[in-house]
């Protein structure tokens, strides 16, 4: 490896460090899981857009032919706007691992939609990563499934959370090359909160969860949502990605449910049983090697 290639991938790791820690963040939250969403998005959304202006002013990318990503950068906003809200939720239901995890299955997701939509078959490899992340997650959510309610609950949510996240990379892809990534984001990122917003508060006047933050350690813990996670690891990831073969990056991202499970444990006592431990490695290993495949 480069040194070159050396800082990019420390920058990976750091950026899919913070993602990691936004399971924490909404636990730690004392709003309703859908406005720790909208609060994510609103606060980094003017500072996605400081970054955006700054990388036009430096000439670097500026967006080109509107027409062709205007459309796709919506459907982004909206994906990512179900799939944070569904996320978030299900962060509250179940274990962070199993949350964390079964959310980071929507590579598998997005190759398979090209299998199926454009007759792109994957290589044998592929195959293979899809049955150990598949074996995986029957051990890591079986203890849930055999006793059902919230638990289980969570766990589905977390597996409909990535079905949008495969939806809103599609639509990311697509729009990707006639936008910068910076303005992609901030636009998404402003879609979505938008959206978020009247969810927000209808779930505030129907069932009580709280939308405004009740404390300074609450606007804090949203703010670092919005800093860590939302400005910090998704710039760190996007810089790092366009430095790294792809290869390595799928490795350095699988970092994310890692962080996640480890800052669990520490905070909340959340222990993972013995084969609820081989399900997370078997799915992780299933994860990269499916990852791997379609490349």
């Amino acid at each position: 490896m480069t040194q070159r290639n050396t800082g990019a991938f420390l920058i990976l790791l750091l950026g899919g460090s913070c993602i990691g820690f936004a399971p924490v963040l909404v636990r730690l939250s004392d709003t309703g899981p859908v406005a720790s969403a909208f609060w994510r998005l609103t606060l980094a959304a003017p500072l996605l857009w400081l970054l955006a202006h700054w990388n036009v002013r430096g000439g670097r990318s500026p967006m080109r032919d509107i027409a062709h990503w205007r459309n796709a950068a919506l459907l982004s906003g909206l994906f990512f706007a179900l799939d944070l809200g569904v996320w978030h939720s299900s962060i509250l239901l179940t274990t962070v691992a199993n949350a964390t995890l079964l959310a980071n299955c929507a590579p598998l997701f997005v190759t398979l939609y090209v299998w199926l939509m454009y007759r792109q078959r994957p290589r044998a490899v592929f195959a293979g990563g899809l049955a150990l992340a598949l074996g995986g997650a029957v051990l890591l959510v079986g203890p849930h499934f055999s006793l059902g309610g919230t638990r289980m609950r969570g766990d589905l949510l977390a597996v409909v959370a990535a079905l949008f996240y495969t939806a809103y990379m599609l639509t990311v892809r697509a729009a990707r090359s006639h936008v910068d990534t910076l303005h992609l984001m901030a636009l998404s990122t402003t879609i979505s909160a938008v959206i978020l917003l009247p969810v927000a508060i209808a779930l505030s006047a129907l069932r009580g969860q709280p939308f405004w933050p009740a404390s300074s350690q609450g606007w804090t813990v949203v703010l670092a949502m919005a800093l860590v996670t939302q400005v910090g690891g998704q710039c760190f990831i996007a810089y790092a990605l366009a430095h790294l073969p792809v290869q390595l990056s799928t490795t350095g991202l699988l970092v994310q449910p890692v962080v996640a499970a480890m800052a669990a444990w520490l905070l909340f006592g959340e222990l993972l049983a013995s084969w609820q431990l081989l399900g997370a490695a078997v799915l992780l290993a299933g994860i990269y090697l499916a990852r791997r495949g379609s490349d």
